[in-house]
């Protein structure tokens, strides 16, 4: 199975966590995905049936993390 590894550091790995949950606990009939936290990383497992879903699902969660830190940078912004 391919699988891919994603590791958050920094100050939005928390926040990237916390809004990474939802997508990681759905039910999806290709992938799988697991969140958890290592020595203040988050960390993103994804496995999935073939090459494309581990793609798709990947781009997804990146994505996820580019709105969060463009959310983080912007509420800092207006500080």
């Amino acid at each position: 199975m391919p699988e891919a590894v994603l590791r958050i550091s920094g100050a939005g790995a928390a926040v990237s966590a916390a809004a990474l949950a939802p997508e990681v606990h759905r039910d999806l009939s290709r992938t799988h995905a697991e969140i958890r936290e290592e020595n203040g990383e988050t960390v993103l497992a994804i496995e999935a049936s073939d090459t494309s879903a581990v793609r798709a699902a990947l781009n997804s969660f990146l994505e996820c993390v580019a709105v969060t830190d463009s959310i983080a940078k912007l509420t800092e912004e207006s500080k």
